[in-house]
């Protein structure tokens, strides 16, 4: 699939050749652990044994390095995983890497809790703030800029083309979580990133369905010592094998052949949320790229091609009117994840970012994060109006 079509035709197309047997339009869901050898070593079309390799997963991995014009694409079984797996496949004991001070709870977890004890340290820094990013690296260790814009659960933005030239000036990598924006509204990889990460769980599985995450590794790496980055991460997939299984991959595939009309509908929906929101007197804060006075606001008109269905807000009356905001709604599902049709509401503090509590990353307890789905925008706003008409 060349990289000049169309994104929702590469969605649709890339990896996704009609079965050569039967012709069908659709990948078949490979359920299999091994594979029928012609001879000893003679492996058809390169497959032995599905946790090395599997064609569902395949035709996955074909499809996210197109969506994200990388070299390769690795498929696993969470988010999360992904990410573990860059990690440990590129750095080592003693390394140096600089996180955001507003990220996914689960993220810094796996900084804090899991490859701290292994080795690896880290600093925090404001990443929309390119000065603190830079003085946040430490000469001759830094090896890795870790970045997720929009943030999770701030929508702080990160200015991705800045951040690289900071990243390869200290001889480091810059990998961009890309979860909250999908591969339909940003491109990190063209913007300089050395490596894009997902939760397939949310946008690109879209459908609340399915558990996994993507790693796209970019082409030609530059940074002394890791161009050999795809080999590496390719290794480790294996030999760590926390591999995305062939019904999950064909869920996420699924997911992507619509991913870039979800998005439109979402970026919708969610704008019509924000108009609500900013108007409504028990709110006393709104946090969303689109609007012209985020502070990201420019940054993310430049390289988002909409805003997102990811917002979040601040109640004036504080926690516990949040709290009760979450649990009074009724078309909104009060839930954690997000990205899938079905609209979500949470409470950060008590939920997806607990595990920061205590931290320089501890979200504000008065803080709701919404996912916007794809209903009818006109009942989403009904839902919270009544919501925070009784009890903000």
């Amino acid at each position: 699939m060349s990289d000049e079509s169309g994104f929702a035709t590469r969605a649709i197309h890339a990896g996704q050749e009609a079965d050569a047997t039967t012709g069908a339009v659709v990948p078949p869901i490979y359920q299999v652990s091994t594979y029928k050898q012609d001879g000893i070593g003679g492996f058809r079309s390169g497959y032995e044994y599905s946790r090395s390799a599997n064609p569902t997963r395949t035709a996955l991995e074909e499809c996210f390095a197109s969506l994200e014009r990388g070299e390769r694409g690795f498929a696993f079984a969470s988010g999360l995983a992904g990410q573990d797996t860059v990690l440990r496949a590129l750095l080592q004991p003693g390394d140096h890497v600089v996180v955001p001070s507003d990220a996914y709870g689960g993220t810094y977890r796996l900084f804090n809790k899991v490859l701290r004890p292994w080795g690896l340290e880290h600093s925090i820094a404001r990443i929309a703030d390119v000065d603190a990013v830079r003085a946040a690296i430490r000469p001759g260790r830094t090896r890795m800029v870790w970045v997720e814009t929009p943030t999770n659960p701030l929508l702080g933005i990160a200015d991705i083309e800045a951040l690289a030239a900071v990243a390869h000036d200290a001889g480091a990598l810059l990998v961009v979580d890309n979860t909250f924006a999908s591969a339909y509204l940003q491109q990190p990889l063209a913007l300089g990133a050395d490596i894009v990460t997902h939760s397939t769980t949310k946008y690109s599985g879209g459908h609340s369905d399915v558990v996994g995450g993507a790693v796209v590794v970019g082409r030609d790496i530059t940074v002394p010592g890791l161009e050999d980055a795809v080999d590496r991460v390719a290794f480790h997939q294996n030999s760590m094998g926390a591999v995305a299984g062939p019904f999950d991959s064909w869920l996420v595939l699924r997911g992507l052949k619509t991913l870039a009309v979800r998005m439109e509908k979402h970026c919708d929906n969610a704008e019509r949320v924000v108009d609500f929101l900013v108007g409504h007197p028990a709110v006393s804060a709104v946090h969303y790229p689109g609007l012209p006075d985020h502070p990201g606001h420019q940054v993310a008109a430049r390289q988002m091609r909409r805003f997102g269905g990811m917002i979040s807000f601040q109640l004036r009356a504080g926690e516990d009117v949040a709290v009760k905001v979450c649990a009074e709604t009724s078309l909104w599902t009060l839930g954690e994840s997000l990205g899938g049709v079905e609209s979500l509401i949470e409470h950060p503090a008590r939920m997806t970012h607990a595990s920061v509590a205590g931290t320089e990353l501890e979200v504000p307890a008065d803080l709701v994060r919404l996912s916007v789905g794809i209903e009818d925008a006109d009942d989403l706003v009904a839902d919270l109006g009544q919501a925070l008409d009784r009890l903000g």
